[in-house]
């Protein structure tokens, strides 16, 4: 899997101190049991109604049905909340530790799954938010507050929210609904939440570029291949199914779309990069 151009262009990072950056999504989580907001586990029952993720997982839908939202939040969370990170996620911390500055892991990841396995949290953006925070629903202030340690997620079942979890839920300053601090589909991309220029720096100071078990469905990760290629970096995509990025990378000189699961190819990938290190 790791070709020569591959290679060639990793010793030409590490020489030149170019950042070697992964741009990851839900699939590498798949491994660890959380399931993808586009797959079946993206689907959520509001009394008789079946919607998608998409609809509930929204500003619009919080401001007239906040405790349905916070409902599919909360399970979600006790489904992350005892997920164990996977091979992917040790590789990537592995990675890090190997190359340290040349290092940026761009992940649209909300799991807390990075933090389990060790990544450092100064070369990690969660371009997605994360669900160890929320913030207050009416936007009275930015601040983020812990996920609060008396809410219990053990055992949730889909439709629980007790009337002690809603006052728990209040924005201490306000009295609002709290939110949980993620990116919504109705919602943009900006820095002080999700480090949009910041990651976007970035994506023009990378010399190779890895793109993980995500779709390419939303658009900052959209800019930051296209950033990637226009400043004649390399764009590596690893999923299992086809993507945006799959038809992105089309016929480019250096790009290139790997089909196999991200922890072969992340192990693979850790291998030659040690054999790098080393005579360097």
């Amino acid at each position: 899997m790791i070709t020569k151009k591959i290679k060639d262009q990793l010793r030409f990072c590490l020489e030149k101190g170019k950042k070697i950056s992964f741009l990851v999504g839900a699939g590498i989580s798949a491994e660890s049991g959380i399931p993808t907001f586009r797959g079946e586990g993206g689907y959520w029952v509001v009394g008789s109604k079946n919607y998608k993720a998409q609809e509930i997982g929204t500003k619009k839908f919080f401001d007239v049905a906040s405790h349905e939202v916070l409902k599919f939040y909360l399970y979600r969370k006790s489904v992350t909340e005892y997920a164990q990170p996977n091979e992917s996620h040790f590789m990537l911390r592995e990675i890090e530790s190997l190359i340290e500055d040349n290092f940026a892991l761009i992940s649209q990841n909300v799991d807390s799954l990075h933090k389990k396995a060790g990544s450092s949290e100064d070369k990690t953006y969660l371009i997605h938010g994360d669900h160890d925070f929320l913030r207050c629903g009416d936007d009275c202030s930015t601040e983020l507050y812990p996920f609060p340690k008396d809410i219990q997620l053990k055992s949730r079942g889909k439709d629980q929210l007790t009337e002690d979890e809603i006052k728990i839920l209040k924005c201490p300053k306000c009295g609002e609904d709290l939110r949980p601090h993620v990116l919504w589909f109705d919602e943009y991309y900006n820095e002080k939440f999700f480090k949009k220029d910041t990651v976007l720096r970035i994506s023009k100071q990378t010399g190779i570029l890895f793109i993980l078990g995500t779709s390419g469905e939303t658009t900052l990760p959209q800019i930051i291949a296209k950033n990637v290629l226009s400043k004649n970096g390399t764009v590596i995509e690893v999923n299992i199914d086809d993507s945006y990025f799959s038809d992105l990378l089309k016929n480019k000189k250096n790009g290139m779309s790997i089909r196999s699961k991200s922890s072969p190819f992340l192990l693979e990938l850790k291998t030659e990069i040690e054999k790098l290190v080393i005579t360097l």
